[in-house]
C-alpha cells in the first residue's frame, strides 16, 4: 500500500443504541465484564481454560509456540474432534437428546439423538477405513444439505482424514479444481437435492469433475430419498451406493488420538488470482474457538434449539453448525431448502414449527426480508426466539433495526458477528448478556482476540484497515501447498505478526468496530477514500429501498464516481424523482463527497452463491462492459443471465 495513500474516510454516525435486558444479563453464560480485562492480561490462560472443557486423551505441553507467521496450540496435546462432539456426550442425559432436527426442502424430516449420531458417524467412519481411507487421506464432500453431510465431516474428523466439503451449488469445474488441488482420494456426493423446488443433479455435476480428477479411487453416493428422482451412473468398483456400505459397515471404530495440530479440513475460498486458496484449520486450537465462542456468543443453554442457516458448504456451517454447536450438546436444526420456497414464510414457519430459540443468519438474507414485507414474518409465532446473529457481511443499521423489530420483536439481543474463513471462528462480537450494541457495528473483539484499525505505515488510527495484531486459535495454519500465497496474502502487509484481513475499518469513541468493506472495494473519489458500507448503510436508510450496493466506476475529473445499485421494496416505483431523491439522502446523511453519481435501480443485485455481490460484474455495468442499456436491469431475468454469464466466465 503506497505511504501516500490518504486515510479511509469514517462518514456515518449511528447514535441509537440497545443495552442488554436485566433478565438475559442476569442468565447470560458471559455475565462479568471482567473477562475482557482477564482475557487481556493473560489470553494462553484464557484459551487453556476454554481448552480444558475438552476431553483430550492426552495434555498439552504449552499452550502457544509463535514462530511468526506460524502458530502451534496445544504442542504435544491429542484428541479427536469427532469424540468431542459425539461421543463424550452419551455419558449423560445428552445421550437421548436431539442432536440434529433437519426438515428437507419438500417437508420431509429426520431427527438424530446423540446416541443415533454416534451410530451413523462410527458406521460411516468404518465403510471409509474399508475403502481403504488412512489417517491424513483427504476426502472431498459434495453434497446438498442434508444430515449426511454432518455425518460425514465427523466421520471424516473420527479417522483423521481432512475433508473439503465443496458447496452444492458449485459447477463441475470448481469442484473439479478443488479436488486436484487437495488431491482427494475419495468423493462423497449425493444421486441430488432440492433448491427451490428443482433437482440439483449432483451425481451427474460429480462424474463430470472427476472425469478429470486422477487422484480420486472411490465415490460414496447418498440416496437423497424424500421422493427425489434422479437416474444416475454408477461406474462397478468405483461408485457405492452409501446406503450398502452402512448396512456392511462395522459397529467398532474407535476415535483417533490425533496431534492438536493435525489437519482437520481444508475449505476453498475465492482468491484475487482466480485460483481458490484452499484454507488449513487444524485440530485443537480450532474446536477450542469454535466450542468457546457457540457457548459464549450464542448464550448457549442445554433447552435451546439452534439454527444457523447457512450451508455447511461455508465455513459458517463448519464452525457453527456442526464442530461448535455439536461440541457444546447442543440441539442444531438444519434445513436443505430455500427460505422463499414455497413461498416467502418459509423460514418463519420453520422457526413456529421447530420452536427456535436462536436464529443466525445473513444480512443478505435480512434485506431479502425487508424487500418482501413484513406480512410474512407477521404470519408466524416468533415468540420462542431469545437471540438473533448475523454473519457473513457487515449489516446496514436499518436492516438491523428491521431485523430487531420484525423477528426479535424489540426483546432479542442481536449479535453482528465478523469473522472469516481464514479465522476459523467469531472474532469480533458482542457478548450478548455484557454487551451495549449499536446497529451496524461489530462493537468489540471477542475475550482473548486483539485487533486494531491501522492506516498504511502500521500506525492505529480512528478509520483504516483493519488488524489482528496477535495470534488466535482458530487461525488458519497456511493456504494448503502454497505457504509463499499465505505469508503473502495475510501477513506482509505491515509484518509477519500482524494478521491483514483485507477489510477497511473504523473505531468510535467507544472502541467500537465498524466494519467498512473490503479494501478491493474502497472508492477513491476525488482523492477520498470512502467505504462502501457506509454509502449502502446510508441508501437503505431511506424507506423506499430493500437493499444497495455501490461500485467506483472510471471518472476523468475525480479518479472515480460513485454507482449505485438499488433494489426497491415492493410497491415502490422505480422513477427520476427517487433517483434524485436518493442521491441527496446519502449527501444529507454522510456528506456531498458521498452523493452517488449514478443511480441504477435493479431487480435484483447479483450475488455469488455464498451471498456476496458481484462488485466486479456491477462495476463492468457501471462502465457499459457488461450491458448497454442499464435500464433492463429492472427484469430480475437480464440479472441473472448475467450472473450466469460472469459465473461462467470468472471460473
Amino acid at each position: 500500500m503506497a505511504a501516500q495513500e490518504t486515510a479511509l474516510a469514517a462518514l456515518l454516525t449511528e447514535e441509537r443504541r440497545f443495552a442488554p435486558g436485566p433478565e438475559f444479563r442476569k442468565r447470560a453464560n458471559a455475565p462479568d465484564a471482567g473477562i475482557y480485562d482477564r482475557a487481556a492480561r493473560d489470553p494462553e490462560s484464557f484459551w487453556s481454560g476454554w481448552a480444558n472443557e475438552l476431553d483430550w486423551f492426552e495434555p498439552w505441553d504449552a499452550v502457544l509456540e509463535w514462530q511468526p507467521p506460524h502458530a502451534r496450540w496445544f504442542t504435544g496435546g491429542r484428541l479427536n474432534v469427532a469424540y468431542n462432539c459425539v461421543d463424550r456426550h452419551l455419558a449423560g442425559p445428552r445421550r437421548n437428546k436431539a442432536a440434529l432436527v433437519w426438515e428437507g426442502e419438500p417437508g420431509d424430516r429426520r431427527v438424530y439423538t446423540y446416541w443415533d449420531l454416534h451410530r451413523e458417524v462410527v458406521h460411516f467412519a468404518s465403510a471409509l477405513k474399508a475403502l481403504g481411507v488412512e489417517k491424513g487421506d483427504r476426502v472431498a464432500i459434495y453434497l446438498p444439505m442434508v444430515p449426511e453431510a454432518a455425518i460425514a465431516m465427523l466421520a471424516c474428523a473420527r479417522i483423521g482424514a481432512p475433508h473439503s466439503v465443496v458447496f452444492g451449488g458449485f459447477s463441475a469445474e470448481s469442484l473439479r479444481d478443488r479436488i486436484n488441488d487437495a488431491r482427494a482420494r475419495v468423493l462423497i456426493t449425493a444421486d441430488g437435492g432440492y433448491r427451490r423446488g428443482r433437482v440439483l443433479a449432483l451425481k451427474e455435476a460429480a462424474d463430470e469433475a472427476i472425469a478429470e480428477a486422477e487422484t480420486i479411487e472411490h465415490v460414496v453416493v447418498v440416496r437423497r430419498g424424500g421422493g427425489l428422482e434422479v437416474g444416475v451412473r454408477m461406474e462397478p468398483g468405483r461408485d457405492h451406493w452409501y446406503h450398502e456400505l452402512m448396512a456392511s459397515a462395522s459397529g467398532e471404530c474407535p476415535p483417533e488420538s490425533l496431534d492438536a495440530e493435525d489437519l482437520l479440513f481444508i475449505l476453498y475460498t475465492s482468491g484475487t488470482t482466480g485460483k481458490p486458496k484452499g484454507v488449513v484449520h487444524t485440530t485443537g486450537g480450532y474446536l477450542t474457538h469454535v466450542y468457546a465462542t457457540t457457548k459464549l456468543v450464542f448464550d448457549l443453554k442445554e433447552e435451546d434449539l439452534y439454527w444457523c442457516t447457512a450451508d455447511v458448504g461455508w465455513v459458517t456451517g463448519h464452525s457453527y453448525i456442526v464442530y461448535g454447536p455439536l461440541a457444546n450438546g447442543a440441539t442444531v436444526l438444519m434445513y436443505e431448502g430455500a427460505p422463499d420456497w414455497p413461498d416467502r414464510g418459509r423460514l418463519w414457519e420453520l422457526v413456529e414449527k421447530y420452536g427456535v430459540t436462536i436464529l443466525y443468519t445473513a444480512p443478505t438474507a435480512i434485506r431479502a426480508f425487508m424487500r418482501w414485507g413484513t406480512e410474512w414474518p407477521a404470519r408466524s409465532d416468533l415468540s420462542t426466539l431469545r437471540l438473533l446473529g448475523t454473519v457473513g457481511e457487515p449489516i446496514n443499521p436499518e436492516a438491523w433495526m428491521w431485523y430487531h423489530e420484525h423477528i426479535g420483536g424489540g426483546r432479542c439481543p442481536i449479535v453482528d458477528t465478523w469473522w472469516q474463513t481464514e479465522t476459523g471462528g467469531i472474532m469480533i462480537t458482542p457478548l450478548p448478556g455484557l454487551t451495549e450494541t449499536k446497529p451496524g457495528s461489530a462493537t468489540i473483539t471477542f475475550p482473548g482476540i486483539a485487533a486494531d484499525v491501522l492506516d498504511a505505515q502500521g500506525d492505529a488510527v480512528p478509520s483504516g484497515y483493519l488488524a489482528i495484531t496477535r495470534p488466535w486459535p482458530g487461525m488458519l495454519r497456511t493456504i494448503y501447498g502454497d505457504d509463499a500465497r499465505y505469508r503473502q496474502t495475510y501477513w506482509s502487509r505491515w509484518s509477519s505478526e500482524v494478521y491483514f484481513p483485507g477489510d477497511g475499518a473504523k473505531r468510535d469513541e467507544d472502541g467500537y468496530f465498524w466494519i467498512l468493506g473490503r479494501v478491493d472495494d474502497v472508492l477513491n473519489v476525488a482523492g477520498h477514500r470512502i467505504g462502501t458500507m457506509e454509502v449502502e448503510s446510508a441508501l437503505v436508510d431511506h424507506g423506499a429501498v430493500a437493499e444497495a450496493a455501490v461500485v467506483g466506476r472510471a471518472d476523468e475529473l475525480k479518479g472515480q464516481a460513485i454507482a449505485a445499485f438499488v433494489t426497491l421494496r415492493e410497491g415502490i416505483d422505480a422513477t427520476e424523482s427517487l433517483k434524485v431523491e436518493l442521491r441527496e439522502h446519502v449527501a444529507h446523511k454522510i456528506g456531498a463527497i458521498a452523493r452517488p453519481d449514478d443511480v441504477l435501480f435493479t431487480a435484483d443485485l447479483p450475488k455469488t452463491r455464498s451471498g456476496k455481490i458481484m462488485r466486479r460484474l456491477l462495476r463492468d455495468i457501471a462502465e457499459g462492459r457488461a450491458l448497454g442499456d442499464t435500464t433492463t436491469l429492472a427484469d430480475a431475468a437480464v440479472v441473472a443471465k448475467l450472473k450466469d454469464e460472469y459465473e461462467e466466465k470468472e471460473s
